[in-house]
Order: C-alpha cells, then sequence, then structure tokens
C-alpha cells in the first residue's frame, strides 16, 4: 500500500477492472434468491447532480450489501429519451452550428440528427454512475426508446385502447406557447410576481338589478385578456347579495355576448367581490366550474397564445357546437395575449366599465424548458382513464404488497389516487415514442402496432391513405413501463421471471404521481405470476429527501448555489468554478452576485475528496426526514475518516507481513483481553450495520461504521496491542497479529457496500495475509453476519474498565495540567475483587498506555496522601498530588480561572436578569444562555474542588 491516501490513483482504473471482469453482473445461479433493483433512468440530455449522486449511492450500497450475501443480484442501468429536453438540446445545436430549425431537416432528417447527437454526447451521465462507482450490469444497460422498449410501449398503447382505457378527447391542458406542446403538471414552474387584480363591471341584461339597485355586478379577475372567452359568471348560491340573479343573464362587454350567472360554490363571498368569471377554455378551475353547468367552451387563442381571427365553440364534450358566435372583434385579432390584455383594459376604461385595479400577489405557471407563461389550453389529446387503474394500485399498497419507507408517504400516495384525474399522455414533439394510430381521409381513428397491423385488421384496401398521428408519447409513459419492459416484456423471459417483481425503487417524493404510481398502475395491470395474479414493480418505495445547500435552500443554477459530485470527487479550482457557475448567465447582475457568494463560499475553490468521502457523506446523510442540508465539513470529515482507516490498515500490515500470524497448525495462541474485545465489538457492529441496511436507515448504518472503525478499532484497539507487540509473548503476539488482520479483513467487507474503493484497495493487499479468504475481489465476499459465538461479554465488560481508568488518567492530567509524558504513581481504592482483579490482569496495558512509575490496589484502611480523584466504575483512582505540580502556581492558575468563570456567570446572569432580553431574543437563543450559564456553574464547582485538593497538598 502507498503510504499516503490517494483516491485520485486508485479510483478509475480500479472500476475499469470490475466493470471489465463482469463483476457487476447477475451470477446466473437461479437456486439462490434473486435481488434486483431498476435504476430510475436519468435523462439522456443530463449530467449528474447531488439528488443523482445520493439515490444512486443508496442504491450501490443496497445491491452491494445483497450481492456480498450471495445473491442473483441485478441493478438495471438505463437513460430516459427526454422528450422536450432533447429535442430542444439539438434544436438549439443545429441553429447554433448551422442556422437551422427542425422544420429544415423535416421529421425525419431531425430525428436522425437527435440519434446522432445520443451516439455523440448522450453518454454524460452514464459516465459520471461509473465515477461514482455504481455497480450497474452495463451489459443490459436500456434507453427508453430502444427496440424492445419501443415495442414495449406499442404493445401497452394498443391492448390499453382495445380496453377502451385509452381515448382521445378535447380537454383542457398546460400548454407551452413556445414549445407548442402539452406539457406535465411536474414540467410547470410557478413563480410568484406581482401583479394586479382588475375589478370589471359586467353589465346585467335584460332591465335587471342588484339587491341593492345596481345594474352591473363587479367581477374580479387577473387574466382581463380571457374574458373574450367568457361564457359564464359564478356565484355562491348562499351568497345574500347575488343569489336572486342565479339564472339571469350579463351581457358581456366588447363581444356583445349573453352569458349566464350561475351558482357554484367555486365563487367565494370572502374573497375578492364574489362574483367570478368563467372561461372554461382557458382556466382549469373554470373547466370544472363549466363542465357542472353545461357552460361553453370558448377557445380564443392559436397555438402561439395569440388571439384568434375566430374563436372556436365546443360543448362540454368538446364538440363543436353554435351556442355562441365564433366572432371575435377585429381590433384583438392576432394580438399577442399581454398585448390584449392592455387592449381589453383599456376598452373597459374607455367604456367606463373599469370599476378599480389593485395590486396583487400572483402565482404564475411558467414551463420549465420553454420559460414562458403556460396557457391553458384546449387541445385534442390521448388519455389514459387512470380511475380503473388506480384501485389495483390503492389496493396494493393498502394491503401491503408494496410497502413505503418513510410509511408517511402512503398518505401523500392515497391521496392523489384516490381522486386520480386521466392522464394526458400525448406530447406535441418529434422526439419520442409516435402514438401508434392512424388516420383515413374521412377522420376515421386506427389504432394498432403498425400500419401494416391496422390495414390488415380493418380490411383497408391500398388506395386507402392513412396518415400517423404526428404526436409523441408523453416520456412519463414509457418510463411507466421500466421495471418490466427493461426485463423483455411482452415476452415471459428468463430475466422477466427471475428479477421481477424488483426489490426497491429508491426515488424522490415529487414524482410519487407521476412515476411511482404510474410505474404501479401499469405493472398490475399488464404482468402477471404464473398463477395469473397481477405483479407489483417492486416490493419496496424509498422514498429520499432533497438536498438542500448548507443554510438549507433549494439548489439551483439560479441562486448559484448548485454542487457538482464530481467536482467533489475531482476538486476543481476557483476560477474553473466561478466560470461554470456563471459562463452562461443571460443576466450580469445575477452572474456579479453569484460569482461574490462563490467566491466567499469557496476562496480556495474545491479540493478532490474522491469518491468514497462523497459517498459515505451521503450515506450518513440518508435519514427518513424529508430536506437534507449539505456540509462540506462533514464531507471534510468523512475524508479524514477513509484516511484514518487507510494509515490504521498500514499499521496491520507493517505488524502481520512477514510475521506469524498464528495461522499454522497447532499454533500456540494466547488472546488477549483486547482481542476478544475488538472481536465481540465487531460482531456489534456487523449486527447493527446489517439491520439498520435492513430498516433502510443507510445514516445510522455509516454511524456504525464510523464508530467502529474510529474510536473502537483505530483509537483504541490499535493502542492496547502495542504493548503486546512491544513486550508480549509469542503466543500473544501471534494471536493479537491474528486478530488484528482477521478483524481488519471483516471489517473491510462490511464497510465496503458504503466505501468500496479504499475498502477493494486495502483488501487487496490484505487478502493473501488471511488464510481461507480467497477471490478476486471484495465485492463477492460475505457480508458479514452477527455470530454470537464470537461475543464475549465479561471482555466487553473488562476492556470498558480498563477504557475508563485510561481516560480518567489523561482526564486528570488535562485537569491538573500534568505532562502526558510525567510518569505517575496510582492507586485504586477497588469497590470489589473483581475491579482488583481486572487491575491486576491488565497491569501491563494500564502502566503502557497511561505513562505510569507504579500501580497497586490500596490496602484496606490505608492512609493516602491528597490526591487527584475520579472514579472509574465504582472504585476510585487516586492520584498523589505531591511533586508533580508548583503548588503556588497551580493555585494562582486556579484563582484566575475561578475569577474569568465567576466573571461569565455574572455576565450572563445579568443577561438572563434582562426582562427586555429574555422577551425579544428568540427562545434558542435564551435557551443557549442558560444552558451556558449552567456550563459555568459546573466549572466552578470542579474548579473548587480541584483548588481545596491542591491547598490541602
Amino acid at each position: 500500500m502507498e503510504k499516503t491516501y490517494n483516491p485520485q490513483s486508485i479510483e478509475q482504473a480500479l472500476y475499469q477492472r470490475w466493470e471489465e471482469n463482469g463483476y457487476f453482473r447477475p451470477h446466473g445461479d437461479t437456486s439462490k434468491d434473486a435481488y434486483s433493483i431498476m435504476i430510475p433512468p436519468p435523462n439522456v440530455t443530463g449530467s449528474l447532480h447531488m439528488g443523482h449522486a445520493f439515490q444512486d449511492t443508496i442504491m450501490d450500497t443496497l445491491v452491494r450489501c445483497e450481492r456480498m450475501k450471495g445473491k442473483n443480484t441485478l441493478w438495471q442501468v438505463g437513460t430516459d429519451h427526454a422528450g422536450i429536453a432533447t429535442q430542444m438540446v439539438v434544436e438549439r445545436k443545429i441553429a447554433a452550428e448551422e442556422g437551422k430549425t427542425k422544420h429544415d431537416y423535416g421529421r425525419d432528417a431531425f430525428i436522425d440528427k437527435i440519434w446522432e447527437w445520443k451516439g455523440e454526447s448522450g453518454g454524460t451521465i452514464t459516465k459520471q454512475l461509473r465515477r461514482l462507482g455504481a455497480s450497474v450490469d452495463w451489459d443490459r444497460e436500456r434507453f427508453t426508446m430502444d427496440d424492445g422498449l419501443s415495442n414495449a410501449v406499442k404493445e401497452v398503447f394498443v391492448r390499453l385502447y382495445e380496453e377502451d382505457l385509452i381515448y382521445r378527447g378535447k380537454r383542457l391542458v398546460n400548454w407551452d406557447p413556445k414549445l407548442h406542446t402539452a406539457i406535465s403538471d411536474l414540467e410547470v414552474e410557478n413563480k410568484d410576481k406581482k401583479g394586479h387584480m382588475w375589478h370589471f363591471r359586467y353589465p346585467l341584461a335584460d332591465g335587471v338589478k342588484t339587491a341593492d339597485g345596481k345594474d352591473y355586478i363587479v367581477v374580479a379577475t387577473t387574466r382581463p385578456e380571457t374574458m373574450l372567452g367568457d361564457t359564464g359568471v359564478a356565484v355562491n348560491p348562499e351568497d345574500p347579495r347575488y343569489k336572486d340573479l342565479i339564472g339571469k343573464e350579463i351581457l358581456l362587454p366588447i363581444v356583445d355576448r349573453r352569458i349566464p350567472i350561475v351558482g357554484d360554490e367555486h365563487a367565494d363571498m370572502e374573497k375578492g367581490t364574489g362574483c367570478v368569471k368563467i372561461t372554461p377554455a382557458h382556466d382549469f378551475n373554470d373547466y370544472e366550474v363549466g363542465k357542472r353547468h353545461s357552460l361553453p367552451m370558448i377557445n380564443i387563442f392559436t397555438f402561439d397564445a395569440n388571439v384568434r381571427d375566430a374563436a372556436e365553440v365546443f360543448n362540454t364534450n368538446g364538440e363543436p357546437t353554435d351556442a355562441y358566435s365564433t366572432a371575435l372583434p377585429d381590433a384583438y385579432q392576432g394580438l399577442e395575449r399581454f398585448a390584449a390584455r392592455k387592449a381589453v383594459v383599456a376598452e373597459f376604461e374607455a367604456l367606463g366599465l373599469l370599476d378599480e385595479i389593485k395590486d396583487h400577489d400572483l402565482t404564475v405557471p411558467y414551463g420549465d424548458r420553454g420559460g414562458v407563461v403556460i396557457e391553458p389550453m384546449l387541445t385534442d389529446q390521448w388519455y389514459v382513464r387512470t380511475a380503473p387503474l388506480a384501485k389495483p394500485a390503492v389496493e396494493a399498497v393498502e394491503n401491503g404488497d408494496i410497502q413505503f419507507v418513510p410509511k408517511q408517504y402512503e398518505n401523500m400516495y392515497f391521496a392523489w389516487m384516490r381522486d386520480v384525474q386521466d392522464w394526458c399522455i400525448s406530447r406535441q414533439l418529434w422526439w419520442g415514442h409516435r402514438i401508434p394510430a392512424w388516420y383515413d381521409n374521412d377522420g376515421n381513428v386506427y389504432v394498432g402496432r403498425t400500419e401494416e397491423e391496422v390495414r390488415e385488421q380493418n380490411n383497408l384496401a391500398p388506395v386507402v391513405v392513412l396518415r400517423q398521428d404526428d404526436d409523441v408519447l408523453d416520456t412519463w409513459f414509457s418510463s411507466a413501463l421500466w421495471t418490466f419492459g427493461t426485463q423483455g416484456w411482452p415476452e415471459n423471459t428468463d430475466a422477466l421471471k427471475t428479477f421481477h417483481p424488483s426489490d426497491v425503487l429508491v426515488s424522490g417524493f415529487d414524482i410519487i404521481f407521476f412515476w411511482v404510481a404510474r410505474m404501479i398502475m401499469m405493472t398490475l395491470h399488464f404482468v402477471k405470476d404464473d398463477d395469473g395474479k397481477p405483479q407489483v414493480p417492486f416490493k419496496t418505495v424509498y422514498m429520499t429527501g432533497l438536498i438542500r445547500d448548507e443554510n438549507g435552500d433549494k439548489m439551483s443554477k439560479s441562486k448559484g448555489n448548485v454542487l457538482d459530485p464530481i467536482d467533489m470527487i475531482d476538486g476543481i479550482g476557483l476560477e474553473e468554478l466561478v466560470e461554470k457557475r456563471t459562463g452562461n448567465m443571460m443576466q450580469p447582475q445575477l452572474a456579479k452576485k453569484i460569482e461574490k457568494n462563490t467566491r466567499k463560499t469557496f476562496e480556495n475553490g474545491i479540493e478532490p475528496y474522491g469518491t468514497d468521502a462523497l459517498r459515505f457523506t451521503l450515506a450518513a446523510m440518508a435519514s427518513t426526514g424529508r430536506d437534507i442540508n449539505w456540509d462540506m465539513k462533514r464531507l471534510e470529515g468523512y475524508r479524514n475518516f477513509c484516511n484514518k482507516l487507510w494509515n490504521a490498515s498500514r499499521y496491520v500490515l507493517m505488524n502481520t507481513e512477514d510475521q506469524d500470524c498464528g495461522f499454522a497448525a497447532g499454533a500456540e495462541l494466547e488472546y488477549s483481553l483486547a482481542d476478544k474485545w475488538i472481536e465481540s465489538q465487531f460482531e456489534l457492529a456487523a449486527k447493527d450495520f446489517n439491520s439498520h441496511i435492513e430498516n433502510y436507515r443507510l445514516d445510522m448504518a455509516a454511524n456504525t461504521l464510523y464508530e467502529f472503525i474510529w474510536n473502537q478499532f483505530c483509537d483504541w484497539y490499535l493502542e492496547l496491542t502495542k504493548p503486546v507487540l512491544w513486550k508480549g509473548s509469542e503466543a500473544q503476539q501471534r494471536a493479537t497479529r491474528r486478530t488484528l488482520i482477521t478483524v481488519l479483513e471483516k471489517t473491510l467487507r462490511l464497510a465496503h457496500p458504503v466505501i468500496p474503493y479504499i475498502t477493494e484497495t486495502i483488501w487487496q493487499s490484505v487478502k493473501p495475509l488471511v488464510e481461507g479468504v480467497e477471490g478476486e475481489t471484495i465485492m463477492t465476499q460475505p457480508l458479514p453476519q452477527y455470530d454470537a459465538a464470537n461475543f464475549d461479554e465479561k471482555a466487553t465488560a473488562d476492556i470498558e474498565w480498563v477504557k475508563s481508568f485510561i481516560t480518567s488518567i489523561r482526564n486528570l492530567r488535562a485537569e491538573y495540567d500534568i505532562a502526558p509524558s510525567k510518569p505517575l504513581d496510582v492507586m485504586l481504592k477497588a469497590a470489589d475483587e473483581t475491579d482488583a482483579a481486572r487491575l491486576t490482569a491488565n497491569e501491563q496495558v494500564l502502566v503502557s498506555l497511561s505513562k505510569l512509575e507504579s500501580l497497586r490496589v490500596l490496602a484496606g484502611g490505608e492512609e493516602t496522601p491528597a490526591c487527584a480523584t475520579a472514579l472509574v466504575g465504582q472504585s476510585e483512582l487516586m492520584i498523589p498530588m505531591a511533586g508533580l505540580i508548583d503548588k503556588d502556581a497551580e493555585l494562582d492558575r486556579l484563582a484566575k480561572e475561578i475569577k474569568k468563570t465567576e466573571g461569565e456567570v455574572k455576565r450572563i446572569e445579568g443577561k438572563l436578569n434582562n426582562q427586555g432580553f429574555v422577551a425579544k431574543a428568540p427562545e434558542a437563543v435564551v435557551a443557549k444562555e442558560r444552558e451556558k450559564l449552567e456550563g459555568y456553574k459546573q466549572s466552578l464547582i470542579k474548579l473548587a474542588e480541584q483548588q481545596a485538593t491542591i491547598a490541602a497538598l
């Protein structure tokens, strides 16, 4: 082993060896239990971010544990085609490089261009997965648009259509006017904005008056332009101001449209004016009100969100109707929506119908890709009827076939699934799974796996011209088939039989509905076991938290607080980091602010910490809470932990290589108390580690490793071996060497799932020294399990007493300012024979590690001089102080310390007696001051005891 731990020199070469030797593949022995995890497929356009690193560390730890248990283990890898994101990347590329648009290429040639891009640049995130040490089976890598998954997507679509679970209809969707496609709720980013609420007077028709004699009612709106599409006004049926108006009509200004007043609880009596304009074609809430009251829907916008030349008028079923005229005022035709807003407000003001304008805080929906305001739009789309699919999916969680960890996320799942809406699955893009539906010139629709199948099944003559639907499927549709589509479905493949259902899904709570629930619905519907029972896609759903920055803020490029996991592995200079965070920013002021924060936070850039330190940090943070605040200091601490393990291993190897470690037949071995104790502590660590992993508490598993390796093995056991290795008999030295190397080897195996690189590297040096350890790699060695036969309760109790003795001596040296190298005479007033025996049995270790001149048990009734004392168990440890210190100097030091401490007590008491401070300061600050006061008072007691001891000398 190298003298210094340098992760950069070992990691990439080691991973390449693992991959080339096929260690990540399932071993294929179907007589043994199988274990599988299907990786949530990251976007092919993406790069590794902290969320990926976090979840992939969790998955890899679980997979490595099960692989070491001998299971036939598969971690399925793959990427998502990411419809909108990928299309935008390539559109920007051809615009920048060639000055062309996708229309210059045409659909087929443009899709070829995307495949070309994927071949050249689409593997960034998979390269980064390798850097993270992910032990996925690369031989089985899948892509959501590969041939196998494309066939699965077509099969699912056709079957659902044949079962009347897929239909085409005109419904309201989130429409991106820039990208010209429907988008999911997850792709909508709601932003808080300062805006206005306009109050318009809507004249009552037919001479009707309000209860207070007015010939109009006032509606309040944040989107004046949509009034061109109003088909009703809602009032609360219990509102005394307006309930007599229900059933009457409004004469809508500007368009002169007669629209009804309806009674609906959507109108809040306490909010605004109590009257709500209803535009079913341009607002989701209005759409529902319109359905309840059979109000027609008037679409006033083009797909660019400009006012149409003529409106589209539909009934509540989305069918064209002549209930209202399609005419729109000439002055508004072709106007961009926000220009139309200004024009509408101006005209209302000119008509004397603008009642007032109020400042108003708005939540405005933006498309996260296109970056423009989303427009609710009536469009023809394909939908899945989700209610029939949701029922068995709810039952699967209710009856425990699928468990959520933490369990409270079941409530979020149930809330969505018990009020599930039909799923819009079509997108107006070119890149994606093209919908397998064809139309003839008469508008008839035919669904099939191929055009040939459509023609054959419907007896269509060759002269009948068919045109395939231009839309593609939502990427969530194909990813909903991920657990079974990746295993060869619809064929009943060996992989499907072996690895499905998978064992655990690791995902974020924000996509429970978008992905997790849809996988459950699709899998239960399409995958059955040999008895015909629907299969779940996974048995456990482990919901991870969101990684935030050190201040608890969500990481985002606009805040400049994003951290790249690869930068923490390899390190990055300050200037490069600044350029990375601000280089592509269009807003100079924002870029300046981010640069300033970056320079302040990372004065010297980011050091290289290595993959294992990053993984250990992520594991140690993997609590079951929702949010996790990132802490660079913890990353530094866990790099020190890796360094500690490296140096401890070198100590073990230096004392065991080319030495007799007691593996020869008939070798005489005399195990020390410390040897027996460390074996016992290891068994407890193995027991706790495995228990925590089974309960998905990786934070507690990491803490178990840290506690055992750092505190017990490195800090205590290695120290306890030194007296034996220096002065013990051959049999004792042999036994200690054997314990050193065997416990280290087991410890490396236990820690391997979390920190794979360092453990593999050290293990390769340790392996030749341990009898019976064979194999090319640590990752296929057994994961240590608890063995009660190796647990020695007496040794554990005895060593805890020894540790307490040594710690007490060290503490007394610190308290009385006695040099660590000063030999001491120590006496023990033993509480019983057990403690006396412990002192006698461990005298060599106690003298050596405590730096003692002499050590003895006091005889009964023996007089003692003035001593510094401490309790060790029930016994009293005593150090005669005469001659150890300068009495006058020590009394002087103590007097100064007492005076200083009394000053602190007085200062804090004064602060706490100040009612102004107690009333105004946060509760946590006051509590902290009280805690400090108690600490200082305890210090005064201790100092007084020391003063009395010294004065008595």
